[in-house]
């Protein structure tokens, strides 16, 4: 393997423990001594002593410091700002709630290379994450499910080579140079978690292609949706739409800047769905309940 130059980029809040098993578990893959990796961590705002504990555990990381707004995809969007200054050989995301398997990064290091022998030079490659008690796909590449709807995606279960996707969530993701000075950084429209998914989309438009690398990365409980208030009608109107418009949720603005980009002529019908779905079961379970 050559001398690959390979920054891992992280964002966290709050959450010390995760923070700190994660790095655990980066700094003991069974890497090449040839091999540089630099780790560009963005703490945002933390008032758990994040920040303190890993100065003290890992004084090598470069943590970065956020005002606590910043979010996953802003987060990530300043680790990577600052890495990319370095000009690195290869970028890694890696979310602070993912525990990497020993030989994680080794895989997708040899995925990298082995695909760009192919001629797949511009390959971005995702490391898939199961969760811990289930052993059941939670994170990695997707596809669309049907051609008749642009969002609707299923995850692709790794196997034992690689398998192209259409675009990732980004909790284990392998980015190389050339893809960096094609697409850039994550796009600053997004708050939380729509820039993953806009960045498959976007290297897929660009010449640029997404694999999910052989087997699974690591471990990674999922985050359910349904957890969120937007999706849970026994919530009033006032409260979902509250849900709905904050960052972690489907912030309007940034949905139609994602619908516009990806969904063709009909965007407009697939940015006001979601919301239209929002008021009609608010308002059908209003009137049900008046019935009663």
């Amino acid at each position: 393997m050559n001398r690959d130059r390979t920054a891992v980029l992280m964002t966290c809040h709050n959450r010390k423990q995760k923070t700190l098993a994660c790095l655990d578990a980066l700094f003991n893959q069974v890497i090449p001594p040839q091999v540089v990796l630099d780790v560009y961590l963005v703490d945002d705002g933390s008032t758990d002593g994040t920040a303190e504990a890993i100065h003290q555990s890992y004084p090598h990381v470069k943590i970065i410091q956020g005002d606590g707004n910043l979010y996953w995809n802003q987060g990530m969007r300043k680790a990577f700002a600052e890495a990319m200054k370095y000009d690195y050989d290869y970028y890694i995301w890696l979310n602070d709630d993912t525990l990497l398997y020993p030989d994680a990064l080794s895989s997708l290091w040899t995925t990298s290379h082995n695909l760009a022998k192919q001629g797949h030079d511009k390959a971005i490659i995702v490391g898939s994450a199961h969760h811990p008690d289930t052993g059941k796909l939670t994170y990695g590449g997707v596809v669309r499910n049907t051609r008749w709807h642009p969002f609707k995606y299923r995850k692709l279960e790794p196997s034992r080579k690689p398998q192209q996707a259409e675009t990732l969530n980004g909790n284990c993701v392998l980015i190389p140079r050339i893809v960096v000075q094609i697409l850039g950084n994550l796009d600053p429209a997004f708050s939380h978690s729509i820039g993953d998914t806009d960045y498959g989309l976007r290297a897929q438009r660009q010449g640029c292609s997404v694999w999910v690398a052989p087997g699974y990365a690591g471990k990674c409980q999922t985050n359910p949706p349904q957890g969120h208030p937007w999706f849970d009608p026994q919530f009033t109107l006032r409260q979902r739409w509250q849900a709905v418009t904050h960052p972690k949720g489907l912030p309007p603005k940034e949905s139609r800047v994602f619908c516009q980009r990806h969904a063709g002529w009909l965007w407009i019908f697939y940015w006001v769905l979601p919301y239209i779905r929002l008021v009609v079961s608010s308002v059908t379970r209003n009137l049900n309940s008046h019935k009663t």
